[in-house]
């Protein structure tokens, strides 16, 4: 039920804000209101549901300062796996990686949000793998989601920039130039933090 739920939040199936009804969420997934009772209590504790004495449960609304804070630590940390990266490719992982790039195009091309989102975790996901480093990659996996949560809204404002820039990623790594795929990545990331700074002003000034 924990990750049925969060994945329903990191979809924005449940939109941050949406208040949480146990029987609903009972009923939709087919179980008793028991386990969905601790899978809320869980996902309270990590930070994506906030539990209201008298009122209920509600999807967690990020704040400007947290968003940026674990955008600025995801660009720290993806620009050591870019540079780890490079220096332990092989011809095998960058045949998967240009095999993520080219899905990730495919879904530019297809205006498929949800896709866009997925193959750019997955290239991301890959670079990490490639890295050797295993606490790095442990450190990335516990922020992966919810940077997953962040980009969903963005994704097709990023567009073909960001898959542009993921060209560049994989060339300086095939090239094994491990100071411009670390540089490359680390202005990928903070592109992507500028994006939803962007889009989350926007939505202030809509709002007022």
């Amino acid at each position: 039920m924990y990750e049925a739920i969060a994945e329903m939040i990191v979809t924005r199936e449940l939109e941050p804000g949406e208040h949480l009804v146990e029987s609903e969420l009972a009923s939709d997934l087919g179980v008793s209101r028991q386990p969905v009772r601790e899978a809320l209590q869980r996902l309270q504790t990590e930070g994506w549901v906030d539990l209201r004495p008298g009122h209920g449960a509600f999807v967690h609304v990020p704040t400007d300062e947290e968003a940026d804070q674990l955008l600025a630590v995801r660009a720290i940390l993806e620009s050591e796996s870019a540079r780890l990266a490079a220096k332990h490719a092989t011809p095998e992982h960058l045949e998967k990686l240009r095999a993520l790039q080219r899905v990730g195009e495919k879904a530019v091309a297809a205006d498929d949000q949800a896709a866009m989102v997925a193959a750019n975790a997955a290239l991301h996901a890959h670079v990490v793998s490639m890295s050797g480093n295993l606490v790095l990659a442990d450190l990335i996996a516990s922020v992966a989601r919810r940077v997953r949560w962040y980009y969903l809204p963005i994704a097709r404002s990023r567009g073909k920039d960001a898959w542009d820039e993921h060209a560049g990623i994989i060339d300086a790594i095939e090239e094994k130039n491990s100071r411009r795929a670390a540089n490359q990545m680390r202005q990928h990331a903070e592109r992507t933090r500028e994006i939803y700074q962007e889009w989350r002003t926007e939505g202030a000034e809509e709002r007022a």
